[in-house]
């Protein structure tokens, strides 16, 4: 019996497995096909990287990221266990090298990109390996639905059948397929297109618990290149752009700002690149601004934030990419900067062919399988752009895409669950006409045909549907915003959605009180119209009046502070909130509601007296945590330079 905690410290130094890795590394060490699900800064690689130096012969891994080959052969190799890799940017003696080592039976690990196995040579060279694991990293890329696919991966099946077992038994080796992001039906794809025999399934909960989720609408460029530099602060961020030119202007822009940053995508030459992931790794460089399109494939476990300057094409990518902050556990935010202008963007890149390998491979198959991946790609990009829209709690509607058993909604640390706020009374009206349309249904329906009859949109909608008490009772509002409004209603608690596919509407009992005027305290979040954001209204004393406040960009041109230290005095507050909260088993807005936040970092009190001014803020807060708010504007701003 192979004591596994002792050659974990042995070969790698560590004096115990973070959570699930063991039950990882049995389940490769017993010798089942294995399809594990778990999300990005788990530590998925030692799940094979320990069993690899356990077993007889050579365990065979399959990666698409050359970046994360280089990191991980070159980490292995310091820690003296034998790993090289074969992909385009090696030399050819490299290769060379690197296949004869594997075929004399020096190597521990071979890391290969998938784009090899379509040499018939290097197919042949497989038969004369001994092979203990076939490892598929990235194994969503074999699925169509998967975020990032790749049709070289369906050549994987066949190729693992090409490889000889180390331990003498017929047949192929063991296949162990990792994947960070994969909805149910990719993981269905998974096993039917690598062909897993009875595989053990393992889906770890995909939960990132230390992960702060934010969407911000922005009204364009120019308001996102003015939240940049205070949305980065001080920390070691990525910075996620739509296209090239995109993260060429980001870079620039936090350079202007004194932020070391650099540009990383495909139209950079191999040197360049490979340049900034070093810069990266050694500090060289803080912020990295990229193509989502291209993989960094740096495994830094100090990453305190990514940012999505333009929408993601898809929420596999997004959850992908975000999951690269905070592998060391401590707090770390993703925020999303929000302008429905971004999505024309994304179907032009979908529907234009950008010469990308994925889609010159699938041109060359058929014309016809070009043209049916550009249609998922569109629904995925609406994936996406629906959980921008969405006035439900962010973690949960992910975690619910993912099929994880775990989401709980409201989460208490994510933009939607901490902007929640008590209705007014024109809103608690609104929302209880919506609770009565959904109540005075004979049966459940979605909620778009809820939204239809209550606006009055009759167009094919079911015959009951038109003729209730509540038909046409808000036909002065759009469909999308009652939606919305919905949405809303989930999160806060007021409706319940069945779990199948057709999501339809039921109230809870909290939602009946409230529908009955039982409950006249309603927090939840207030949705603006279709497409923007809510107009957020400021009361004039003395007078029953109220004025929008100017468009954000306005009063970032009129300000005299820069944005950069409001923005990055109220996210040090959020990291700070979100540790204070989990200490006290408290949800973060009971630490600091978000608006108060909000009013302290425009205002940057220098004392408990300035501090009790601000509203949110009463004697008791300030005695408890007054000090450590000011420690924490204190450690962004010093006074002198307010």
């Amino acid at each position: 019996m192979i004591d596994l905690l002792a050659s974990l410290h042995r070969h790698f130094g560590h004096a115990a497995f973070r959570f699930g890795q063991e039950d990882l590394v049995e389940a490769v060490m017993e010798g089942r096909d294995l399809l594990a699900v778990m999300p990005t800064g788990f530590g998925k690689s030692l799940g094979f990287q320990l069993p690899a130096v356990l077993l007889p012969g050579t365990t065979l891994v399959v990666s698409p990221l050359i970046a994360l080959m280089k990191d991980q052969v070159d980490e292995l190799n310091r820690r003296g266990i034998r790993a090289a890799a074969v992909h385009s940017l090696a030399l050819p003696e490299a290769r060379r090298e690197a296949t004869r080592a594997a075929r004399d039976g020096q190597l521990r690990l071979l890391y290969v990109a998938p784009e090899r196995f379509r040499s018939e040579q290097f197919v042949r060279i497989l038969g004369q390996l001994m092979v203990s694991r076939f490892v598929v990293d990235e194994a969503h890329c074999v699925s169509e639905w998967g975020h990032d696919f790749r049709p070289d991966y369906r050549r994987l099946r066949a190729a693992a059948e090409a490889c000889r077992r180390s331990d003498g038994q017929k047949g192929r080796p063991p296949i162990a397929a990792f994947t960070a992001t994969a909805t149910p039906e990719v993981r269905d794809d998974i096993g039917t297109l690598l062909g897993l025999r009875t595989p053990r399934v393992i889906v770890a909960a995909f939960d990132r618990p230390n992960i702060y989720l934010t969407v911000r609408p922005v009204d364009g460029e120019y308001e996102k290149q003015q939240l940049l530099p205070g949305l980065v602060g001080d920390r070691r961020v990525l910075v996620y752009t739509a296209t090239r030119q995109k993260a060429e202007t980001a870079a620039d822009v936090l350079r202007a700002a004194g932020i070391r940053a650099a540009a990383y995508h495909g139209g950079l030459g191999d040197t360049a690149r490979t340049h900034v992931q070093e810069a990266f790794a050694t500090d060289e460089v803080r912020v990295v601004c990229a193509t989502n399109a291209f993989g960094l494939g740096v495994d830094r476990p100090d990453i305190g934030a990514v940012i999505h300057a333009d929408i993601p094409g898809s929420i596999e990518a997004y959850y992908q990419e975000i999951g690269r902050a905070g592998r060391d556990g401590r707090p770390a935010t993703a925020t999303l900067l929000w302008n429905y202008a971004d999505v024309k963007t994304r179907e032009f890149l979908i529907d234009h062919d950008r010469g990308e390998e994925p889609y010159r491979q699938a041109a060359e198959i058929d014309p016809a399988e070009l043209e049916h991946r550009k249609q998922l790609e569109h629904k995925k990009l609406r994936r996406i752009v629906a959980y921008a829209g969405t006035a439900a709690c962010l973690r949960a509607t992910i975690l619910r895409y993912f099929g994880d058993p775990t989401a709980r909604e409201p989460c208490g640390a994510c933009g939607n669950c901490d902007c929640r706020e008590l209705l007014d009374e024109a809103d608690r009206l609104l929302v209880r006409k919506i609770l009565s349309g959904i109540a005075r249904a004979p049966i459940p329906y979605g909620r778009r045909k809820i939204a239809s009859m209550l606006t009055g949109r009759l167009d094919g909608l079911p015959e009951p549907l038109t003729r209730l008490s509540t038909t046409g009772l808000l036909r002065s509002h759009e469909p999308r915003l009652i939606e919305r409004w919905i949405d809303s209603g989930c999160a806060a608690g007021l409706i319940a959605a069945s779990a199948d596919k057709y999501r339809t509407l039921t109230l809870t009992v909290i939602g009946r009180d409230v529908m009955a005027g039982r409950i006249e305290q309603v927090r939840m979040k207030a949705p603006g119209a279709a497409g923007a954001s809510r107009v957020r209204r400021v009361r004039v004393r003395g007078r029953g009046r109220a004025l929008p406040h100017p468009p954000v960009a306005a009063v970032l041109k009129s300000t005299m502070r820069e944005p950069a230290v409001e923005s990055a005095v109220a996210d040090a507050l959020r990291a700070w909130r979100l540790e204070e909260a989990r200490r006290r088993a408290v949800a973060p807005f009971v630490i600091l509601h978000n608006r108060t936040l909000a009013a302290i970092a425009d205002q940057l009190p220098e004392s408990t007296a300035e501090l009790e001014t601000i509203s949110g803020i009463g004697p008791a807060k300030v005695r408890r945590d007054g000090q450590a708010i000011l420690s924490v504007i204190a450690s962004v701003v010093p006074k002198r330079t307010r």
